[in-house]
């Protein structure tokens, strides 16, 4: 059975070992470092607004103050916590106005993109689309949907790379950022994973039939009924959000 939202939350959230082991990732000590907090944040694992106490993270990680610095130093600049001074480093709250230019430029890319492959996908990356589908069913019907959400951002990075453009898929990811954390919020409301399953394989005919005008726009179908779901949860969980500006 599909979780509540705010259930769902509290599972993504637990006391110890919120972050994943170094051995999980390659790189230097602070790539690594950066890499298992930035999964926390964006799995949700570490709550928006929460603080990140440097002391956890080193003990947990085995590691050093200044891999954790430079660590929270790119992180910062992806805006993805707010460094305060004297108050300590914060997971950063959601914003609605950066979700939505997040999707407006993660649409303008997408829509592009899949407009150029429809005439030129190769049997082969059919192939692999219809397999990535075919595991979303299975995760589905298993109710992983954790599993569900990487398979689901695999999709999308095998359009993007089916270009063959190299940057596309930094530069999409990048852009994405702050949208792929709040719709880890979404994918426990009953009958939207159901539905963009439906919509992939929407997709997928669409680039089966090598028509970019019908595979554009079942993609931008599929991106903005995301929006559908993203706009209202501010109201439903304001402590995650940003508060609003006085006009004053």
């Amino acid at each position: 059975m599909l979780q509540g939202q705010s259930d769902h939350i509290q599972e993504q959230a637990p006391e110890s070992g919120r972050f994943r082991s170094l051995d999980a990732f390659s790189g230097s000590l602070a790539a690594r470092t950066y890499m298992s907090l930035r999964e926390a944040i964006l799995d949700l694992r570490c709550r928006p607004g929460e603080l990140l106490r440097k002391a956890e993270i080193c003990e947990t990680l085995g590691i050093s103050r200044s891999p954790a610095a430079e660590a929270i130093t790119r992180l910062a600049a992806e805006g993805l916590v707010d460094v305060i001074p004297q108050a300590g480093t914060f997971v950063a709250r959601f914003s609605m106005d950066e979700i939505r230019e997040g999707a407006f430029l993660r649409e303008a890319i997408e829509l592009a993109a899949i407009e150029a492959l429809a005439p030129v996908v190769a049997d082969e990356q059919l192939v692999q689309l219809r397999r990535n589908i075919r595991v979303q069913e299975v995760l589905i019907e298993d109710g992983d949907y954790a599993g569900f959400y990487k398979l689901d951002r695999e999709f999308h990075e095998m359009v993007l790379s089916f270009t063959g453009y190299r940057k596309l898929g930094q530069v999409a990811e990048s852009a994405w950022v702050h949208v792929n954390r709040a719709r880890r919020l979404v994918l426990p409301v009953p009958g939207r994973v159901a539905a963009t399953l439906d919509e992939h394989r929407a997709i997928l005919t669409a680039l089966e039939k090598r028509d970019p005008e019908l595979a554009r726009k079942e993609m931008r179908g599929h991106l903005r009924q995301l929006m559908t779901f993203l706009a209202p949860l501010e109201k439903e969980h304001p402590d995650l959000f940003e508060p609003k500006k006085s006009n004053v």
